[in-house]
This record gives C-alpha cells, structure tokens and sequence, in this order.
C-alpha cells in the first residue's frame, strides 16, 4: 500500500530544515530527521502527536520515544493492551504496538516545541495519506488542539463543528470517531491538566468503541 512519506532531508518547511541542520551539527549521533510513524498500517487506532520532540523522538527516530510524554502513553497503551513488549526509551528495544499506529501533524521537531500554521499545512499531505491509506482505522486519537484541528483538516470536517475537548468523542463519519486528549506532556501532567486517570480514560473510551463496533 503505496505511502507518502517525506525524504530524509526535507525541505518543504525552510524553518524546520535549518533547525534539524543546526541540530545535526550539535548532536551528530542522532537521528535529526523527518520522523516515520510507528506501528502497523493495518490497525483500527492511530495517535496523532503534535510534533517530535527535541530530545525525544528527533533523537531516537520513533515517535513519543525518549521524553516524558513517550513514558505516560507508551505505559497506559501496554496497560490497555495496545502494545506489547518493554519500553525502554529507544528505538531498538522489543516494544511493540498491537492495533495501534502513532504519527504526527508535523514530521519535523520545531524551534521551542512550536509550529507555525504553514508548517502544519505543509504537513497536511503525510497525515492525510497516513489516514487514507490505513484501510481498518477506526478511531483517531488526537494528543491537543494542533493535532485535533489537523486531523479535521486532513479530513474535511469543520473545525467550528468538533470543537476540542479532552475525552470527547467525535463521529467524523460513520466508520471514523475522532478522540480528543490532553497532550500527554510534562507540563500538562505537572500542572494538573492532565493526570493518569484522565489519561487512561481516554483509553477506555478507545477500547469501548474498538470493542463494540
């Protein structure tokens, strides 16, 4: 199944080019690149980040892998069964998703964390292949605002329609529902925004949907 992916020294979005060359020259070992999804194209769930991050997954080359927010989602999907293995903060230990793919609305990690509105609609197209090319999905899981807001555009629904809000559920047509989250961040969770069990009952919401279909 065909899937578009950016290369390896992309330069669609100039700002986000320049910052991945300043950080290879920093960090040479690292992967400093557009970051692939991970999991299989066959699954019913996809988690749809913001962006990698810095040290994370710009580093590591998987998403959500190596900063705090890999550690809260990669924990609650082994608890709930959408994954399998040990998550150990890199990209070669034995961790794997079961039914579960993760990606992003922006392939590149940006300056402070922040993407400007260009850079994600230059983005749009790898998230919208990424959606039109899993042929069992089912639900979508957006980790914030950035990624629920680029996940109706990558499908054509209006953003005044589904508005944002954490563990709300959205039926964008009758074989897609879009879940809403909190971003599983460091700064959301120690400023109380979102705690675990918000966190896990996102989660359940996911299973009750996949369960009952």
């Amino acid at each position: 199944m065909y899937e578009l992916l950016p290369n390896i020294d992309c330069d669609l979005c100039p700002r986000l080019k320049s910052f991945i060359d300043e950080n290879r020259k920093k960090f040479p070992d690292k992967y400093n690149a557009p970051v692939p999804s991970f999991g299989s194209k066959e699954s019913e769930l996809l988690i749809v980040g913001l962006a990698p991050g810095l040290k994370g997954a710009n580093f590591s080359g998987r998403p959500f892998t190596g900063d705090y927010a890999g550690d809260l989602l990669y924990g609650t999907l082994l608890k709930f069964g959408f994954a399998k293995g040990k998550y150990k903060a890199k990209k070669d230990d034995d961790l794997e998703l079961i039914n579960a793919r993760i990606t992003n609305a922006v392939k590149c990690v940006p300056p402070q964390n922040k993407v400007t509105g260009q850079e994600i609609n230059t983005c749009l197209q790898f998230l919208k292949t990424e959606i039109a090319t899993m042929p069992n999905l089912k639900v979508i899981l957006s980790l914030g605002l950035v990624s629920h807001n680029a996940v109706l555009k990558a499908t054509k629904c209006r953003q005044s329609v589904f508005k944002f809000g954490h563990c709300h559920i959205h039926n964008l047509n009758k074989n897609l529902a879009l879940i809403d989250s909190y971003h599983c961040s460091r700064y959301n969770t120690n400023t109380g925004r979102l705690s675990t069990e918000m966190f896990e009952s996102v989660f359940r919401e996911v299973k009750k949907i996949l369960i009952y279909e």
